[in-house]
Formats: structure tokens, sequence, C-alpha cells
């Protein structure tokens, strides 16, 4: 088996480096590093990598490229792709970062892209470490610190590296691949609303939770198909939560009792993002409230409400779209406009608001 690693991209394209794509002798393929733009490509490299047992290539691929008109990026960008064979200590490596990911644990996926370990890997979690050797005792150490510092900030870099794996060099290069813990979500109110959002919110990435204090209004299974339940009210639900700035809060109960207590609640954490549904009319009263409970106007800018982009929607699936689009929208610090109406990158910087 080989493996396509997008190691950087310049200008745009489909996939933020760290995408892999896999391709075993046989020609079967799994993954994505460009949304399908120069995957033949980097196959037909991986499979001639697998014939002649040669190292690993450095691939460039995009509109300045001899390639351009077979295998140009469509979208005006450059990648690079290093593809190499995975093979012994690197596909063990591969292959526990993997589980990690479908377990739900954050790890790291480091690659040394040159010298004569180039191709070595070596995955980093709280627990283990696993593949190697990836060069000099000084740069395992060097790089198993920085990967472990990259996994809590959720950053995929290249960091570069002496020869002897001092940090103070530019004679290595190692590509450090991070997977965080997926960002959480929690929706305080059991109705058409959570049960319409918490599916996409679910494909996105999001671990979903539904809480409600009435367990009568959780028991049906549309709620549990794409979320925990927990019959809770807000401030137990949220307790000991250590919600970030990838995390959000949303509130669709509905019911002046619980919108207050699950806003009070969220505002104690960091979360990201904290919205709540209602008319304006209702988001007044409820502001109201708030600022009568104690609350500062500062704080309560905190608050999305009436929460979503204004794309017309009226159904719940509709209204659930446009939520989204306006969490994505906020944690890319992007203001939600066509894109027609603007003239910068179409996607956000790979380290803004990102995993």
């Amino acid at each position: 088996m080989a493996v396509g690693l997008l190691t950087a991209v310049e200008g745009s394209a489909p996939l933020d480096p760290g995408a892999v794509m896999f391709v075993d002798q046989d020609g079967a393929i799994e993954g994505s590093i460009t949304g399908g733009c120069v995957e033949s490509a980097v196959a037909q490299e991986a499979l001639a990598i697998l014939e002649r047992g040669s190292g690993p290539l450095h691939c460039t691929y995009g509109i300045s490229d001899e390639l351009a008109g077979t295998v140009g990026l469509m979208c005006g960008g450059t990648a690079h792709v290093f593809v190499s064979e995975l093979a012994g200590a690197s596909r063990e490596a591969m292959s526990a970062t993997l589980r990690a990911v479908l377990a739900g644990s954050a790890c790291a996926l480091a690659t040394v892209l040159d010298g004569p370990t180039a191709g070595a890997r070596l995955m980093l979690d709280a627990d283990q470490r696993v593949g190697g050797p990836i060069g000099s005792s000084l740069l395992e150490r060097n790089v198993e610190r920085e990967a472990r510092g990259l996994i809590a900030q959720g950053r995929t870099v290249i960091r570069r590296y002496g020869a002897d794996g001092e940090t103070l060099g530019d004679d290595l290069r190692v590509h450090v691949t991070t997977y965080a813990t997926a960002p959480r979500m929690f929706i305080f109110g059991a109705i058409d609303f959570s049960a319409a959002l918490a599916p996409l919110a679910s494909g996105l990435g999001y671990a979903v939770t539904i809480c409600d204090p009435r367990p009568t209004f959780l028991d049906s299974p549309r709620f549990a198909a794409a979320a925990a339940t927990v019959a809770s009210w807000p401030e137990a639900a949220l307790r000991g939560q250590a919600l970030g700035p990838r995390d959000a809060v949303l509130v669709f109960s509905h019911d002046p009792k619980l919108d207050v207590r699950a806003l009070e609640a969220a505002l104690t954490t960091d979360a990201g993002y904290i919205g709540a549904l209602g008319s304006r009319r209702t988001t007044a009263s409820r502001r109201a409230r708030l600022l009568e409970g104690g609350r500062t106007e500062r704080e309560l800018d905190r608050i999305f409400a009436p929460c979503g982009l204004n794309i017309g929607s009226s159904t719940p699936e509709e209204t659930a779209i446009a939520i989204l689009a306006e969490i994505v929208a906020h944690r890319a610090g992007r203001d939600g406009l066509p894109l027609r109406a603007g003239s910068g990158p179409i996607r956000a910087d790979a380290d803004a608001g990102r995993r």
C-alpha cells in the first residue's frame, strides 16, 4: 500500500493539508487529497512506487505545472503531495492513527518528508507512541514534544529541523497532522428543530447532545438517532463541561422557564457559539429578563438571537441549515454573504477555527 499526503497548498484548493489518499497494489483507492482534481495522477505515482519498490516522491500539481491541462487544480491552486510506500512501522503508525480517529481520540501523525528516513511515521496520543524510528533520538524528542503541543492547538503544520534533529535548523521537514476530539454541541429543548439539526450537525463532525428536563419529550427515537440525550436542567447538563471556541450551545426549548436558565448556564462557559431560536419579540423579552437577572449587555452580545442566517427558511430542516451556516461562518470569521458578492479567498485559512 502507498499513501499520498497533501503537505501544502498555495492559493485555493478543495481540501486542507493533512488530507490523505491510500492506494493498494491492485489500484484500489480510498480517501482524497484534492476532491478529485489530481487523484488519478497521484494514484499512478503510488502504483509506480509499489511496483519498483522505490523511495518516496514529492509531487506538485497546479495551474503552473506542465500537467495543468490534465491534472491541474480546477480551482486555480497548487497542491504539494508526498507519495510514499506504507509498510512496516509506518503502516503501524498510520493504523494506530486511524483507530484513534475512529475512537474519537485526539492524536498526531508525524511524517518525515526529507533525508534518509523520508516516509517514516510516528503516531502520538495521550497514552502511546507508535511507529518510528523517524531519525536521531534528538529529532524524535523534538518532534514528539512539538506534536503534543500541536494536538492541544489542533494545528496541522510542517516543522523544520537541523540534520541532527535540532530545532534551529532547516535541513529536514516533518509534516505533523493533528486530529482533535470532536467539537461538542448542546441543544436544549427536545423539539422538531432539534431533531432536524442534530443529524446535520453530526455530519459536520459535532458530538451532539440534546437536553431537556422533561423525559417524556426525549422518549422519541428521532432524538437519539443522531445525538446523545440527557434528561436534565441546563445548569446541571453544562456543569463541569469545559466548552471552548469550537463548541456550540443552542437553546430551542420555546419555554421561558427553560430558555433563560439555558442561556444563563451557557454564558458561564467559553462556548464559541451560543444561539437561541425565537421571534424578535421573544428575543427582546428574553434579553430583558436576562438583564434583570444581572447579565450585562456585553455578555448578552455573545448570544446569536434570533439564530441563523437570513435565507428565508420556514421548515425545521431549512432552519437547521440556516443555523449551521451561521455557526460555520462565525467559526471561520466570515460574514455569511453570497460568494459572488465578495472577491477574497473562498476557503478559510486552514488554521482558523479548524480542529
